[in-house]
């Protein structure tokens, strides 16, 4: 039904209209009595072989929402009834910013693609505590952060500590996001980062994990050096990864490519090299460390790749704009069924030791 009825008629609409209406009718049908139960009974999957403990933290179930869909954390609640074992909120920034001029998302349909500048549009730190200090009935919230486009390089360490304290009490879990995805970042100036927020949660009677995310467009020298970061420091892990500005290999006309211009491409074309850098994080630190894969996972064998690759947990972002909601449910019923034929085949192997 969403491919063949809802789906043509959302991509009539520019994409940021269809993502502000999709929330508020997430937010309306939470408001409504009954709401919530009604997007479970619709959407979600429960079973016991889903439950995932990472970082010390225990996953109803490990397919999550990337940031960048819910900026702001305004329907957490209602996502998690619809089947989301946890949520990323943000990019968030210490102050208001409203991004770039629109449009600034397109999609790139020949692709199942979509290139955005957006600018990380957010209402700020305050907006966000006034809606994540909200009772959440054990909804697992994670929180992307990163620094305001006015803040000068020098003022950056600020912007990321100033929004680790205050958000502290109110996430599960951090992500931090560099400025420039794609830049090759020294190992000082990634641990100019990470240092004060380790610092700030030695005194703290709650430990939050901290992530960093890292680009397809990094070098491998540079991923091993996040690696390395890993394991050196008090680093929890890994999310890999963000998306790309590279447009090699892509099957849409060049024209409209050429009118579309700068921005960064997530989807489909993202799929192999997200995983690969998975693989290669997972591998360099023996697998003794979370990783979140994200980036191209459209279908429930991407997801089985991404977690053959070693990934922990997975988010959704641009697979949710060309499969919709069905799609955190059918990797959830593909995991049972993974889970249920590999419990099969294990009984029969014990009852049948010869063959």
């Amino acid at each position: 039904m969403y491919r063949r009825l809802i789906r043509p008629t959302l991509f009539t609409l520019r994409i940021e209209r269809t993502h502000r209406a999709i929330l508020w009718l997430l937010r309306l049908v939470g408001w409504l009595p009954g709401g919530h139960w009604l997007l479970e009974r619709c959407f979600a999957v429960r079973h016991p072989v889903l439950e995932r403990e990472v970082f010390g933290v225990r996953f109803p179930n490990p397919v999550g929402l990337a940031a960048g869909i819910d900026r702001n954390g305004e329907a957490v609640r209602e996502l998690a009834a619809a089947g989301f074992g946890f949520v990323e909120v943000g990019t968030l920034t210490p102050l208001p910013q409203p991004g770039n001029p629109r449009p600034r998302i397109f999609r790139l349909p020949d692709d199942r693609a979509v290139v955005h500048r957006t600018g990380r549009p957010n209402r700020g730190l305050e907006a966000a505590i006034r809606r994540l200090r909200k009772p959440r009935r054990g909804v697992i919230v994670g929180c992307n952060i990163g620094k305001n486009t006015s803040s000068a390089p020098e003022e950056a360490v600020a912007d990321y500590l100033k929004l680790f304290r205050n958000l502290y009490q109110y996430v599960d879990y951090f992500t931090v996001t560099t400025e420039c995805d794609c830049a090759d970042y020294t190992r000082e100036e990634i641990l100019g980062i990470l240092n004060p927020l380790f610092d700030f949660r030695r005194g703290q009677n709650h430990y939050r994990p901290i992530m960093f995310k890292v680009s397809p467009d990094m070098t491998d020298e540079t991923i091993d050096l996040v690696t390395d970061i890993l394991i050196d420091t008090p680093l929890d892990g890994i999310v890999a990864t963000a998306g790309t500005r590279s447009r090699e290999g892509l099957k849409s006309d060049s024209a409209v490519i050429d009118r579309i211009g700068s921005g960064v491409l997530s989807g489909e074309p993202l799929t192999r090299r997200a995983i690969g850098i998975v693989r290669r994080i997972h591998t360099r630190s023996g697998g003794n460390y979370p990783i979140i894969g994200v980036g191209g996972v459209m279908s429930a064998d991407d997801a089985r790749a991404m977690f053959e690759a070693g990934a922990d947990l997975i988010q959704l972002c641009t697979g949710l704009i060309y499969e919709g909601p069905r799609l955190v449910r059918d990797i959830c019923r593909a995991l049972i069924a993974d889970a249920e034929a590999a419990a099969t085949q294990e009984e029969t192997a014990a009852e049948n030791p010869e063959s």
